[in-house]
């Protein structure tokens, strides 16, 4: 089972006004290697961001390289930082082991130089951050990006940029590009982490994550079945039992779908067994 204090932390950390994502990032890593010193891979980012900060500083605007309605000056920091990290660097996308969970750890993508999108974006914005260039995180569907706005003021289209693949940039439409918050962000590695344990029949380290996931969103009543359904293969009958109770209790005050309304029917089923079985034990 996960150490309280670890999700004390990373909940304090997380829902700061203005949270750390390498901080935060490095207690979801601490899930799989509980002894793990942040100190090393901090140091390594601010190492990495100094000398990106030589290089964005130094990237002088071509403005007949620039493609039509991007801010020159945005553009050549942008290139800069991308040759940096992707040509000199060799960060990469693990496109041949993509579902390593390695690549859900900042520790592992800073070690190895590889990861997923979402690790590989964090990665991108922490030295951005440290280079003097604001990147914000885009939630994209089914990809995660990043987006480099333009200068304030200037009439110039924002920089859309795949981290995954090489800091290539996108066309877009930038109204339909909402921004993803630090929660969001680590919400969204969390997810994909606990997806990835499922499949990979890894029931203790699932829940784990999903007991992240509920305490920086107690209102998450997705994660909170998830984890009632976890205890419950894990054979944790009462503690299965109080967290799908308390789905059902919540998703009663809610509207719900045809296939909400059906999944609530499969809880209150395992509710029904979990009641049976919670009481022979007593």
């Amino acid at each position: 089972m996960i150490r309280r204090q670890l999700v004390h932390a990373f909940t304090q950390a997380a829902l700061s006004p203005e949270p750390d994502l390498a901080v935060a990032a490095l207690m979801i890593a601490r899930l799989e290697y509980p002894k793990l010193d942040a100190g090393p891979y901090l140091d390594q980012l601010d190492a990495l961001g100094l000398e990106a900060e030589r290089r964005v500083a130094g990237a002088a605007p071509v403005e007949e390289a620039t493609p039509p309605g991007v801010d020159p000056e945005r553009y050549a920091q942008v290139l800069a930082l991308n040759k940096y990290l992707f040509g000199e660097m060799h960060f990469v996308g693990n496109e041949r082991q993509y579902e390593d969970p390695r690549n859900s750890f900042l520790n592992e993508v800073l070690e190895r130089r590889t990861g997923i999108p979402i690790t590989l974006a964090l990665v991108y914005i922490e030295i951005a951050r440290r280079a003097g260039l604001h990147v914000e995180g885009v939630n994209a569907p089914r990809h995660f990006l990043l987006r480099c706005r333009a200068r304030r003021g200037m009439p110039y289209d924002d920089l859309i940029i795949d981290a995954f693949r090489g800091g290539a940039l996108l066309p877009h439409d930038s109204h339909l590009m909402p921004r993803a918050t630090k929660p969001q962000i680590l919400v969204r590695m969390l997810i994909n982490l606990k997806h990835l344990y499922v499949r990979m029949h890894s029931f203790p380290q699932a829940r784990d994550v999903t007991e992240l996931l509920v305490a920086i969103d107690p209102s998450a009543l997705n994660e909170l079945r998830d984890r009632g359904l976890l205890a419950y293969h894990l054979k944790d009958f009462s503690a299965a039992l109080r967290d799908l109770q308390t789905y059902l209790q919540l998703a009663a005050s809610r509207e719900a779908s045809g296939t909400e309304r059906e999944d609530h029917a499969k809880i209150w089923e395992h509710v029904k067994t979990l009641r049976k079985r919670v009481a022979s034990l007593n």
